[in-house]
């Protein structure tokens, strides 16, 4: 199963897109899948609505809801779980649906990516300050970290420093 997230990876950022699309399709085709995005500012639900448009492009059933609206996730084959990271962890909302779900997560394939300032090397889900109890709890099939957008006019006072003490540069 670790090909899918491979492809569905290379989806995103292939100039061969609707080639890799088609190895995708036949992979995950049909299966419904979803996909939960976990959003401050923004970033996170961008990234979300790139997957989802590349996965649905490639004629897979794909639903995105944001965690704290999901009620039952019987009728889900997989997931895709994404959320921002704030303070080195994954917002509350997706923490909690981790929580709510754990047994199906861990017993269905899961995908995990993180939006933000998280400090995990890419595919690295096993640091025990950050966000990898969450991801540690329900064994992704694979995790995937993006930078994220950092805008300053968009961020409180202390999530300004906090992110200047990161070393966040903006863009």
């Amino acid at each position: 199963m670790h090909i899918m997230a491979v492809s569905a990876s290379s989806v995103l950022s292939s100039s061969r897109g609707s080639q890799t699309a088609g190895v995708v399709s036949v992979i995950l085709g049909g299966m419904k899948i979803l996909l939960t995005s976990s959003s401050k500012h923004g970033s996170t639900d961008e990234v979300a609505a790139v997957i989802a448009e590349r996965l649905q492009a490639a004629q897979i059933d794909v639903e995105t809801k944001r965690p704290e609206d999901v009620d039952s996730v019987e009728e889900y084959d997989a997931f895709i779980l994404g959320s921002a990271v704030y303070m080195t962890k994954w917002t509350p909302q997706a923490v909690d649906f981790t929580e709510r779900f754990r047994d199906v997560l861990r017993a269905r394939p899961v995908w995990a990516f993180s939006v933000g300032l998280s400090g995990l090397p890419k595919g690295k889900v096993a640091d025990p300050m950050r966000i990898g109890p969450v991801l540690l709890a329900i064994d992704p099939e694979d995790h995937m970290t993006f930078a994220g957008r950092f805008d300053p006019f968009k961020l409180s006072l202390r999530e300004r420093s906090i992110a200047k003490l990161g070393g966040a540069s903006e863009g």
